[in-house]
């Protein structure tokens, strides 16, 4: 299978580099999508061998996703990951993270934090938010998972084309996993290892906007 690994990237030049050799040890297909960094971020990913897309403003990971969606299956991707340009995730996780797609067990793979406790250096609050996370997913989704907001995630070319989101910003993580449900797609839930830094951690998400992005769904829900 073709399989092109997707990396969104905002001011990254501290890790992107570094992030890219280590998909390079899976797969030399690899997608950046520089969504307007200030910094050296593209020219860093171009240098390292990645294809790099950027957006002229800032749009958010929701658009960067789509920016690089669409690029990976027009140049006949059969199957497309999403990995983090911090340095959280680690590319010896992707073989298991898309066995499922090539065994044709599944339409989607999610990567879990949760399913062998894989995470360094998180703090007590975080782990909670996230565990809030996924009840707050099964509530409004209907699809029960150990871990909702992971962003190592894999998509089969099928899925890809069918799934369809138009949140530019971090609520598309929650617009995905209702695509899923809409869908009927075959999900499964696979353990990654997330390490935490003091980068990756001020780079993340802050909780306050996943609370602003839980109650915009539940407008949002209401209304449809």
């Amino acid at each position: 299978m073709n399989i092109w690994v997707f990396i969104a990237a905002y001011n990254e030049e501290q890790t992107i580099g570094a992030v890219i050799n280590d998909v390079k040890t899976v797969t030399s297909t690899i997608v950046v999508v520089d969504d307007c960094s200030r910094d050296h971020t593209g020219e860093i990913a171009r240098a390292h061998g990645a294809v790099v897309l950027r957006h002229i403003i800032n749009r958010g990971k929701g658009a960067a996703i789509r920016t690089g969606t669409e690029y990976a299956l027009a140049h006949g991707g059969d199957v497309i990951v999403h990995f983090d340009a911090d340095g959280q995730h680690h590319a010896k996780d992707i073989p298991a993270l898309i066995a499922p797609i090539e065994r044709g067990e599944a339409d989607v793979v999610l990567g879990s934090r949760f399913l062998q406790d894989s995470i360094t250096n998180i703090s007590n609050t975080r782990k909670v938010l996230l565990k809030l996370g996924t009840f707050f997913t099964w509530w409004m989704s209907g699809i029960r998972l150990t871990d909702a907001h992971n962003g190592m995630r894999a998509f089969s070319r099928v899925a890809t084309e069918r799934i369809v989101l138009t949140e530019d910003r971090f609520a598309y993580a929650s617009e995905l996993i209702d695509e899923i449900r809409r869908l009927k797609l075959r999900y499964v839930e696979v353990p990654v290892t997330i390490t935490y830094t003091d980068y990756s951690r001020q780079k993340g998400q802050r909780s306050v906007n996943a609370i602003a992005i839980g109650l915009k769904m539940i407008w949002k829900k209401l209304l449809t």
